[in-house]
């Protein structure tokens, strides 16, 4: 799911070095049409869906003389993906859109390799009963969890998760910086190639508060347990620390196929090409503690997180129209964070975390944050 997007596209490349195990079954983006025919040509999936179903006749029009299913909307991926030939489903597609999706491929069994860390801040307390009861593990595809996937010892107690963060571009900046930056500065990320949401996310920490909730779900720690340091070299991609006191780390390039690859795979490893750390070329391993003050949006994420209930999801989709709003230069870069704690202290508070209750937050929230820029 969202395979035309950055973990998408190395999703595939990952595929192409174990072409003999793997086979891409199902292909689907929102928007970005000329890379999923170029895909669907290329690997030549059995369905192609294209959620903005505006886009449906191009698709299908651009595949007719391929024997390959095209589809579109949200509900013909929410039925492609329960097929019986489909054994893992990647969930890379980007925001809240990826939350029906995986609710629906956990519910038919599917191995979930989860790259889409927004369906466990909107939904962590509906996504990990689902999962429990469909008994469906969930393999966290983003670096840092999957470091910690990799670090937890089955039977060992968990003192603290300690999250590992590159501190983004602005890291040095002072609160006037923050306030002049720009789109194109936002967007280039010091060590990681991620797509345009996400790398934003990062540039103003929420990308790490979303991590945070997300590693509360994944490992049922609480708020308190979960550590965030500022690690700008991206070799430790996280570490755990057990009620002994000792930690362990786990370190590699900062390079995604890696993750992906290990949530294809596990819990075998599989060899592959990908870049080695070189300890005798690597000069510092420096870590620094976050400032709230000038990204706000990490300790609104906290905030949110000790609030619990429908709190994640009023983050999560104001986040997203401040987001949208920013890359479409409507907003200023320090006016993200603005927008996400007035949403938070206007859209009502509640304990529900049913699927409906979520959708009617979210869509609350999108309408209240859009009117603090329209």
């Amino acid at each position: 799911m969202g395979s035309t997007g950055s973990i998408g596209c190395q999703a595939l490349e990952v595929i192409d070095i174990h072409s003999d195990m793997y086979e891409a079954y199902v292909l689907t983006a929102n928007n970005s049409v000329d890379r999923l025919i170029a895909q669907a040509r290329r690997y030549r999936p059995e369905v192609v869906v294209i959620a903005n179903e505006t886009h449906y006749d191009e698709v299908k029009s651009a595949l007719s003389d391929l024997p390959i299913k095209v589809y579109a909307g949200e509900e013909a991926l929410c039925q492609v993906i329960q097929d019986d030939n489909v054994d893992i489903v990647l969930a890379s597609m980007v925001g809240f859109a990826g939350l029906r999706p995986t609710i629906s491929a956990i519910k038919a069994g599917k191995v979930i390799a989860l790259a889409n860390k927004e369906t466990l801040v909107v939904a962590g307390e509906l996504i990990t009963r689902l999962a429990a009861e469909h008994r469906v593990p969930i393999l966290p595809v983003d670096s840092e969890h999957s470091a910690l996937f990799q670090c937890i010892e089955p039977g060992n107690r968990i003192e603290k998760i300690l999250l590992t963060c590159s501190g983004g571009p602005f890291r040095t900046f002072t609160h006037s910086q923050l306030s002049k930056v720009t789109k194109s500065d936002a967007l280039s990320h010091p060590t990681w190639n991620m797509g345009a949401k996400i790398t934003i996310d990062s540039a103003t920490l929420m990308n790490k508060g979303f991590e945070v909730i997300e590693a509360k779900w994944l490992f049922g720690v609480t708020p308190e347990k979960i550590q965030v340091i500022v690690h700008p070299q991206s070799v430790i991609h996280s570490m755990v620390q057990f009620e002994d006191g000792a930690v362990k780390a786990q370190l590699g390039m900062p390079d995604m196929r890696l993750p992906i690859q290990y949530a294809f795979s596990y819990p075998r490893r599989l060899p592959a090409p990908f870049g080695r750390v070189d300890f005798f070329q690597m000069k510092d391993l420096t870590f620094e503690k976050p400032d709230a003050e000038r990204f706000r949006c990490l300790q609104l994420a906290y905030e949110a997180l000790r609030q619990g209930g429908n709190m994640p999801c009023i983050v999560n989709a104001a986040n997203e129209i401040a987001n949208r709003a920013f890359i479409e230069d409507r907003i200023s870069f320090t006016r993200i964070s603005e927008i996400i704690e007035q949403s938070m202290g206007h859209i009502a508070f509640s304990g529900a975390s049913e699927l409906e209750d979520l959708l009617e937050t979210d869509h609350r929230t999108r309408e209240y944050a859009t009117s603090l820029i329209d």
